[in-house]
């Protein structure tokens, strides 16, 4: 089974889209932001969105999605509107979207669906397609039945539709299957080569700084204006998803690597941040994170702890991270970027800087090389870590030096070198250096 990773042209004019969601989250993101998001999202998949419905719920209808009296008021508005597409700002199980475009008489397309298509659009590079197929069969295996019937009533192509051909979709599961199984092959080897290369870097004692952040915020426009290069730079989500190193010299003179990674989004897709864990994993790797917000939007602190949410998965949220406030530029007349920082919750150390003018891009470099020098001062140290604090053994592993490992009663017992940054989060379990340590 083979992916078509080319986009593909959708009727002229652009399929007319109708938003529908379910007020139901409680994450921090009002209807009307997270509608907004989903517009913008429909709008890089190059739909033209018509209208919207909302219904408040405490959770979504298990059948439908919406109760019966908001579904007929949907049905009704393909009169007035005449939308051919209804998007779905929550993932659909696969009765749910089955019940639905039965009742509406349109493609049904879910928000993990529309994000898996812009991905399948954006991915430039062979490990980049990879992981976007096996997103998109993952999320099909259980769809396929339904998929293979829908098809035989709708033209192909257009959003949603993206990945395999009108003939790929006649495969049975098992098939499906055996495409799964020999990407996840395919990918394993891309990480040992990453590791590989891991090695090589560490060897050449080259840190990594990793841009992370909420689509859209400016990471790959910030990379360019540190490095000089010319990375993809458009006003659209997901416009970088393959990931960028480039390497920059500090204040110091000190050589470093940045690395620009795909941005998150709120309710990001679990299968995507699956398929994308080995190239998510430059940021476990990075000696620093580099936090770009995107301070001029009004939901910044969302954004911000989405990120942060994501990291936390990713098991990234105990990394050493310097917080950007990209954007001062597009700030309203006459705001400052303290009043930003204080309406978005940004803690006083935040970088002020605007990646398009160059302002403020030499104070975070100092931060950098500052931060990057605090990594590199190792202090001596034992300690012994409770065994329900397996993170924190970890982070030793990762960002110390163990001279020696072992096990007590209480804990883990770690000997060896850490940096100072890292000194108060082990301090309740430092013991004493055995006699004649340095």
């Amino acid at each position: 089974m083979t992916i078509a990773h080319d986009a593909l042209e959708t009727r002229n004019p652009a399929e007319r889209a109708l938003l529908i969601a379910v007020d139901w989250h409680d994450d921090g993101w009002d209807l009307g932001s997270s509608l907004e998001e989903l517009a913008h999202l429909a709008e890089t998949a190059d739909l033209n969105v018509v209208g919207s419905a909302t219904q408040r719920l405490p959770h979504p209808h298990p059948g439908h999605y919406v109760g019966s009296g908001k579904l007929d008021e949907i049905k009704q508005l393909r009169e007035t509107l005449e939308y051919d597409v209804v998007l779905v700002n929550d993932e659909l199980s696969p009765s749910q979207l089955r019940h639905l475009e039965d009742a509406v008489g349109v493609k049904v397309i879910d928000r993990t669906a529309l994000i898996l298509d812009i991905f399948a659009r954006r991915a430039q590079t062979h490990e980049g397609r990879l992981q976007v197929e096996l997103a998109q069969l993952e999320y099909r295996l259980p769809r396929l039945t339904r998929m293979w019937t829908h098809l035989s009533r709708q033209a192909v192509g257009g959003v949603g539709l993206r990945g395999p051909g009108e003939t790929q979709l006649e495969v049975d599961r098992r098939q499906a299957r055996r495409r799964i199984s020999l990407i996840k092959e395919q990918l394993g080897e891309v990480h040992r080569h990453r590791q590989l290369y891991r090695e090589r870097r560490r060897r050449q004692n080259l840190p990594v700084v990793a841009l992370v952040g909420y689509t859209n915020a400016g990471k790959s426009t910030l990379l360019n204006a540190l490095s000089g290069s010319s990375v993809l730079v458009e006003d659209k989500l997901f416009a970088t998803l393959d990931p960028t190193t480039r390497r920059v010299t500090l204040p110091s003179g000190r050589a470093v690597l940045i690395t620009d990674t795909v941005g998150f989004i709120n309710n990001l897709p679990t299968l995507l941040v699956a398929a994308f864990r080995a190239t998510l994993e430059e940021v476990l790797e990075a000696s620093l994170l580099v936090h770009v917000m995107d301070v001029a939007h009004p939901r910044a602190a969302e954004q911000a702890s989405t990120v942060q949410r994501v990291l936390e998965d990713l098991g990234a949220d105990n990394r050493r991270t310097i917080t950007v406030m990209n954007k001062i530029d597009r700030l309203p007349d006459g705001a400052t970027a303290d009043e930003a920082r204080e309406a978005h919750g940004i803690p006083r150390d935040g970088v002020p800087v605007s990646a398009r003018t160059g302002a403020g891009l030499d104070h975070l470099l100092q931060r950098v090389d500052d931060a990057l020098a605090a990594e590199t001062r190792l202090v001596e140290v034992q300690v012994v870590v409770p065994y329900a604090q397996t993170g924190l053994v970890d982070l030793f592993r990762r960002r110390g030096q163990v001279a020696s490992e072992g096990y007590t009663e209480t804990g883990t017992l770690l000997a060896g070198r850490l940096p100072v940054d890292l000194l108060p989060r082990f301090a309740p379990f430092r013991q004493a250096l055995p006699s004649g340590s340095a």
